[in-house]
């Protein structure tokens, strides 16, 4: 079931200006009953500011009311067409020590099936450097005899939209195919013929 994107200040805003009972908030919040009581009480998010649930369109005005007259009945997310954020950490992303020695595999597999890449983002994919990638490609790598190229998706290092993702901004960078300028070869000198 769809959360509220602010459970704790959706509980304070539903506490303050409904009727509806703990359970009630608790399920729809994704909180503990004692957890609304104890923001009831005070005693936590002591300050917070209320989140407005139907001013931000994930409940209505009518399953509210609904709720209040039927301590029973629990609070449904109103039905949006707009998409809601995916949960995605930013910065550098963790690879296990288990993990690691597969990185210049995932790298080897990369540059041969999609040179289109570029380093930044085999970079970004796999979470190495860029002197990482330049010594696997001209085979200066410290373990160049043991890299066996093996797909970054397979080996857990990324997952398959994000290598779709890199791989179309790739090929949109480069251009539709066949647009490239064509190499011009040069007509050969017309012999004349001697007189």
């Amino acid at each position: 079931m769809a959360r509220p994107i602010m459970p704790k200040a959706t509980a304070v805003w539903l506490i303050e200006n409904t009727a509806l009972t703990f359970d009630q908030i608790a399920d729809y919040c994704g909180l503990h009953p004692l957890e609304v009581q104890s923001i009831a009480d005070g005693e936590l998010a002591t300050g917070m500011v209320g989140y407005d649930p139907v001013l931000n369109g994930q409940l209505t005005r009518e399953e509210l009311e609904r709720c209040e007259r039927d301590p029973d009945s629990r609070l449904h997310m109103a039905e949006t067409h707009v998409p809601r954020p995916s949960p995605r950490t930013k910065g550098p992303r963790y690879t296990p020590v288990a993990r690691r020695q597969d990185k210049p595999d995932a790298i080897a597999w990369l540059i041969r099936h999609h040179p289109e890449l570029s380093d930044a983002q085999i970079s970004k994919l796999v979470g190495t450097t860029k002197p990482t990638i330049k010594a696997i490609r001209d085979r200066s790598h410290w373990n160049a005899t043991n890299i066996k190229p093996h797909d970054p998706v397979v080996l857990g290092l990324c997952s398959r939209e994000e290598l779709e993702s890199a791989i179309a901004r790739a090929r949109a960078a480069a251009g539709p195919p066949g647009t490239g300028e064509q190499p011009t070869i040069p007509e050969p000198a017309a012999d004349t013929p001697g007189r």
